[in-house]
């Protein structure tokens, strides 16, 4: 959430900043309702001042005057008006100041949407083929770890099974994962709950702008995550920090659960995109001064295990006009994918400043005698599967079918290959 003082003083920083992000949001609506809040909030304290300066008059006097009495019982009345008026105006004024997205940080590149974000760092050759690579929903079904036909049988479409090595490949990677990043870049593990409340997800930038793409269970209004990001955003919602706490490095495994929502034909082979998904994500809360060196060290945490994992990836900085809603600057992590041809995202990382810390309401002193201020929070998978798992089993393919076993995974899988 953007600082209202901020959108006040400086509309048009935020507006030249909706401009770049080629989004709309109800900022003049915002700017009214602010100018309405406070003028009825000026009235009724005068009101209220006048009110008490009567009554101390009125304590003075041997007999109460009616016209005085007549007078505060109107003044009563205003208040409550006022009052209810206040409760409606900043009801109104909450709703649509969380439609407002995060803004760009300034050295974020000018963009209409992703064909304009910039490649700033490429890692590998794509391996090459003396036979023709086959795409992960070819190998899979061969190889018998991937039933896309149970998988639509036991849930609809957009969901498979994984069986056998498959179901291994997926559990080495997340534990593999995890213990490169507890074990040498210095995250804590968290294991959170996979259902939230509701505020959990306004407070991560999810709620009310993404309610469609979310599952719900309405009848003890609990959501299912769509990241890890939500309840780790949450962990430490209405507390303060001390600054000897910061940073704080995280990193969780949870399921995710999204509606895919995309035009019909698009992406529907394979296990690219689905309504569940597992992932291993990185969270931070730091000190604002640390913030741009802590993304840059969060980048080459996800990408010392994809150079682990042998894969050919690109680093792309998002433009402003396709950049996460929470987020002020992002860098996505693509690997090559030969079997299906394309670039595949497995990683999203990204400094949310102090849009998310307001939100969840999460500060920090800076000193023990100092006034609380908000965190900077930073998120990026670490990384996501199943495009992990299909980088690996295409980049890896053999002409005769089997798939190696990266090497920092044979321990984790007791196979060198599978066949």
């Amino acid at each position: 959430m953007l600082s209202l003082s901020l959108v006040r003083e400086h509309p048009e920083v935020v507006r030249a900043a909706l401009e770049k992000r080629h989004t709309e949001a109800p900022l003049d609506r915002i700017l009214e309702l602010d100018r309405q809040r406070r003028e009825v909030l000026v009235e009724a304290e005068q009101l209220r001042a006048r009110r008490n300066e009567v009554s101390r008059q009125i304590g003075r006097m041997k007999e109460r005057p009616p016209e005085l009495i007549a007078e505060m019982r109107e003044v009563g009345d205003r208040i409550r008006e006022l009052e209810t008026a206040i409760t409606g105006l900043e009801t109104e004024l909450n709703n649509l100041a969380l439609q407002l997205p995060n803004l760009p940080a300034p050295e974020v590149p000018e963009g209409a949407g992703a064909e304009d974000n910039v490649i700033v760092e490429t890692w590998g050759e794509p391996r090459t083929f003396d036979f023709p690579p086959a795409p992960h929903w070819d190998i899979g079904e061969r190889l018998g770890i991937i039933d896309f036909e149970r998988g639509v049988r036991l849930s609809g479409s957009r969901f498979y099974v994984l069986k056998g090595a498959g179901a291994r490949l997926q559990r080495a990677l997340i534990t593999w994962m995890l213990d490169v990043h507890t074990r040498q870049h210095g995250y804590v593990e968290i294991y959170p709950p996979f259902m939230v409340k509701g505020e959990c997800l306004v407070a991560a930038g999810q709620l009310p702008k993404f309610a469609d793409n979310l599952y719900r269970d309405i009848e003890d209004d609990l959501w299912m995550v769509p990241t890890a990001e939500v309840p780790l955003t949450n962990l430490y919602r209405d507390e303060i920090l001390s600054a000897d706490a910061l940073p704080i490095h995280l990193v969780a495994y949870t399921p995710c659960f999204r509606r895919e929502k995309m035009a019909a034909g698009r992406d529907v082979r394979g296990i690219k995109r689905g309504h569940q998904f597992d992932k291993v994500e990185m969270y931070k809360f730091v000190a604002p001064e640390t913030s741009d060196q802590e993304l840059g060290r969060m980048v080459q945490d996800a990408t010392d295990l994809l150079r682990a994992l042998g894969l050919s990836y690109r680093v792309l900085q998002l433009c402003t006009g396709d950049l996460g809603f929470a987020a002020a600057k992002t860098f996505d992590l693509e690997v090559w994918a030969p079997g299906a041809g394309e670039w595949l995202e497995v990683s999203s990382l990204s400094d949310c400043r102090d849009f998310q810390a307001r939100r969840a309401n999460v500060r920090y002193r800076p000193d023990p005698k100092a006034r609380p201020e908000f965190v900077h929070t930073l998120n990026g998978s670490g990384l996501a599967l199943p495009r992990i798992m299909i980088a690996v089993l295409e980049t890896y393919q053999q002409a005769d079918g089997s798939v190696v076993v990266p090497e920092v995974l044979r321990p984790y899988m007791g196979m060198e290959a599978i066949g």
